[in-house]
């Protein structure tokens, strides 16, 4: 359960709540279809791919 706790504790802290990480993942969504350049910017597609990459490092476990 701790890598669970731990998981959660990382959303809090890099997007406050998890509504605002469920934005970025949407935001993830829509850029696998629209990307394009200059459709977002760097730093948004930098923010997704952080976000993802937390993602699966809490599912792995190794937070």
């Amino acid at each position: 359960m701790e890598n669970g706790d731990n998981f959660w504790q990382w959303i809090e802290e890099g997007y406050g709540t998890s509504e605002e990480f469920a934005n970025v993942l949407d935001l993830a969504v829509e850029m696998l279809f629209y990307l394009e350049e200059g459709v977002f910017s760097q730093r948004e597609v930098q923010s997704v791919v952080e976000a993802i990459r937390g993602i699966v490092v809490g599912l792995r476990g190794n937070n």
